[in-house]
């Protein structure tokens, strides 16, 4: 048997090469079910004069066809580059070749699916709703006019309602909708743009539109619709039903709505993302260049994050002391509908959870959750199998970059399950990530599944997620997990799920480690590298807690070569919420004495006496004042004594506003302040001393130098010091490579200007593109530590 892989040109000749006929078997595989890749091969297949047949199994999808051998090539190159827009072909496969035989078959058919061993296709992500399908939702002459479930094969909900491979009706929440006659014909046939659309239904026969208040159901199917419409009009807060769960929805342009849906979602400041029905809306809210608006209009619909324009066209309540607005376009029928309605041109469209929780995705649990912030509720009887939130996004653009740095804020809807492909990894792990803004990742061969974005672990209900998750991942590949790998910290909750596991081992990976690894295996880097991974918190190697580390290794192991000087938590987590404590202790450091460090930071007077005099007595007798090395809690601090921000109501809402006050520009400040270095005489790590910086900070402070500035100089200040310790360190290392990770790198000033300056200064330095910075991309880096880890022990016993 010969095998061939083609890269996009005809493939090699071959000794079959010199029949004028022949019978090739090919495999493609990638992205190719459910995105109409079947009706695309039996289309081509015919317009080639090439007969045989085609059929989707657990591998992807296998075609048999027979013909002249040009023709043949010419059909194995267009599989790849003239595929149907949903797909993503990773391989196109020749497996053999031989003379047709004398029974060659007359025609060219879609055979039925088949299972033969695990999984190994892709599960295609959830997509908008395409133009063909959105026009006849609006032909009021059409059969689905104003139907919010409509799709084909070219759009709508694929991992949100499978249950199982191979993608097949019965294998989605669909099942339970038997197809009346006319949409039974579209699926039938070959010809139709609907022919093997999973989801396909229409208003005779597909699920239904239901509008309940808290007594009960009010309106059904159109009727329920326009009862939405006339809410949302009149100021009401909605529910809405979406492709992976509720979001709850107001008119944007209604500042007293807005504020009501603040204050019953108890979210006083986190900015809400918007929905507008097009790219000229979304331009004459907020700046949109080519990038963003290639992102916008994409299948994966995200939410984009960009920059305000001026004049105050929106409440500002709905992105408060912030310079962007999270922008997104409808990505199903039913949101274009809704900002049909008069007056509706802009919507708030924030996840639909009571704070805290996760977003309500089954209609029985936001009609039990979500009067709590709703008036109506808007649901309907197709069911959501995953849970998946929106995407967030956001481009940045520098004239020393040489192309838009695209960075997740979070990866979910239309990009989960998508894999990341990386070197080979033992088969399968199963990672279960971090504890915050966590995702499950699943690695076999040379793909890391990472799931969509599942949220904090704090209470029961997230944790439940995480397991079904899990545990669904590993269902629909068919892959029994043979390792674990699971994040050091010894109280995390996935120790819980990883000792229910049933695997021949489970591989404790170091946060920041894992952070580094994950840039590294995204960015396909092998080699000793350098890894800058600021982040809020993560378990040392030490038993203390970590964030702000310089980290050099491989994906084996680490050392810690540097690090910031570790700031009293006073009160542990309760610094978190409470900012102003972070700032009082490095003031307290910095200045000797709380009379000094008040005099010198006005903001520390919204502490009372009471609490300074307990504060500092924490901090001189060590009670309850956890030592972090976090540049996340540096961030905190500094945003804390300048008044930004002492009390946060969201995570990094003081880092998130303190970078506000430089509008998206990334001049860097001529005079950045300096930090501090010790090399400790037993040649540890070197230690970055923030107490320096925070003095200058107080003499800019006493002459009247404006906030906007000393934000500026505090972020150049960081830049420049990651910049110096990578210098210094190459030169004691001899190493080029350079990667960024961590939520700290979700700062963009800080983000494009380390990799500006890094750049000038010769390193290779890298950043994520593919997986959040965050803990979103944690999961990733545990699988490779993992993989890299395991095969080191297997070579050790061969």
């Amino acid at each position: 048997m010969q095998r061939i892989t083609t890269t996009g040109d005809s493939p090699a000749p071959g000794p079959a090469d010199l029949a004028s006929t022949g019978q090739w078997v090919v495999r493609v595989c990638g992205v190719v079910q459910g995105v109409g890749y079947r009706p695309f091969v039996y289309t081509l297949a015919k317009s080639l004069g090439l007969t045989g047949w085609v059929l989707n199994d657990t591998q992807g999808v296998l075609a048999e066809v027979c013909g002249p051998t040009p023709q043949l090539s010419a059909f194995t190159t267009a599989l790849r580059d003239d595929a149907p827009l949903l797909s993503r072909v990773d391989e196109v496969r020749v497996e053999s070749r031989i003379s047709v035989p004398s029974d060659a078959p007359d025609g060219f058919e879609i055979r039925q699916s088949a299972r033969s061993g695990p999984s190994d296709t892709i599960v295609a992500p959830d997509s908008h709703v395409c133009v063909d399908c959105l026009r006849e939702v609006r032909d009021a002459s059409d059969r689905r006019h104003r139907y919010p479930f409509t799709n084909c094969t070219h759009c709508g909900p694929r991992y949100s309602i499978v249950k199982a491979l191979p993608y097949d009706r019965e294998q989605t929440t669909m099942a339970s909708f038997t197809m009346c006659d006319e949409c039974r014909r579209e699926y039938q046939d070959p010809g139709d743009r609907r022919y093997h659309a999973q989801p396909n239904a229409c208003p005779r026969c597909g699920p239904r539109l239901t509008l309940s208040g808290p007594r009960g159901p009010l309106a059904e199917a159109d009727d329920a619709l326009r009862a939405t419409t006339d809410a949302l009009a009149a100021g009401k807060i909605v529910a809405v039903k979406s492709v992976g769960g509720f979001h709850l929805v107001v008119n944007a342009r209604d500042a007293d709505a807005v504020s009501r849906l603040r204050t019953r979602k108890k979210r006083d400041s986190k900015p809400f993302a918007l929905m507008v029905a097009d790219l000229a809306a979304a331009a004459a809210l907020a700046e949109c260049g080519a990038a963003e608006a290639e992102l916008l209009e994409s299948p994966a619909r995200p939410i984009v994050l960009l920059r305000k324009r001026p004049g105050g066209l929106l409440p500002e309540e709905i992105a408060p002391r912030n310079p962007s607005l999270g922008i997104m376009l409808p990505s199903a029928p039913l949101h274009h509908l809704l900002l049909d309605g008069p007056g509706l041109d802009v919507l708030v469209m924030t996840s639909g959870n009571v704070s805290g929780y996760p977003i309500a995705y089954r209609n029985e649990d936001a009609l039990l959750q979500l009067f709590e912030v709703a008036d109506l509720i808007l649901h309907h009887d197709r069911d959501i199998h995953v849970r998946v939130d929106d995407s967030v996004v956001r481009c940045s653009e520098h004239p020393q970059l040489a192309e838009p740095l695209i960075t997740f804020v979070r990866r979910s809807r239309g990009y989960a399950p998508y894999p990341v492909e990386v070197d080979r990894t033992p088969e399968p792990v199963l990672a279960f990530g971090a504890e915050l803004k966590t995702t499950v990742a699943l690695g076999t061969g040379s793909k890391v599944y990472v799931s969509q974005h599942i949220g904090d672990l704090k209470n029961s209900e997230t944790f439940a997620s995480h397991k079904q998750t899990a545990a669904h991942l590993s269902e629909l590949y068919e892959l029994e997990p043979r390792h674990v790998a699971v994040d050091m910290h010894p109280s995390f909750r996935s120790h819980v799920l990883a000792d229910d596991e049933r695997s021949e081992s489970v591989v404790e990976v170091q946060h920041h480690h894992a952070h580094m690894a994950s840039c590294m295996a995204e960015n396909r880097m092998n080699g000793t590298t350098l890894g800058v991974v600021f982040d809020g918190a993560g378990y040392g190697l030490d038993g203390t807690i970590w964030g702000g580390e310089f980290l050099l290794g491989t994906f084996e192991d680490t050392d810690r070569v540097a690090h910031l000087r570790p700031i009293p938590l006073i009160g542990g987590d309760k610094a978190v919420h409470e900012p102003i404590r972070t700032g009082f202790a490095l003031a307290l450091g910095t200045l000797g004495s709380p009379d000094a460090a008040l005099e010198a930071f006005p903001a520390l007077r919204i502490l009372s006496d009471q609490e300074r005099l307990v504060y500092d007595t924490m901090v001189r007798r060590g009670v309850n004042t956890p030592a972090v090395s976090s540049m996340g809690r540096l961030f905190d601090a500094v945003a804390a004594l300048l008044g930004v921000c002492p009390y946060a109501e969201y995570e990094a809402q003081g880092p998130i506003e303190l970078e506000g006050l430089l509008g998206r520009d990334f001049t860097p400040a001529d005079r950045p302040y300096r930090f501090g270095t010790t090399v400790p005489a037993d040649g540890g790590p070197q230690v970055i001393d923030s107490h320096p910086l925070i003095g200058q900070i107080a003499a800019d402070l006493a002459a009247g130098t404006d906030t906007a500035t000393i934000s500026r100089r505090f972020h150049s200040a960081v830049v420049a010091m990651v910049v110096e310790r990578c210098a210094e360190l190459r030169t004691r290392h001899a190493v080029d490579q350079v990667v960024l990770s961590g939520g700290v790198f979700l700062n963009e000033f800080l983000l494009v200007n380390c990799l500006v300056e890094l750049r000038n200064a010769g390193f290779d330095a890298r950043s994520h593109r593919l997986v959040p910075t965050n803990d979103g991309g944690i999961a990733l880096g545990q699988v490779i530590v993992a993989g890299a880890r395991l095969r080191k022990m297997s070579r050790v016993f061969e």
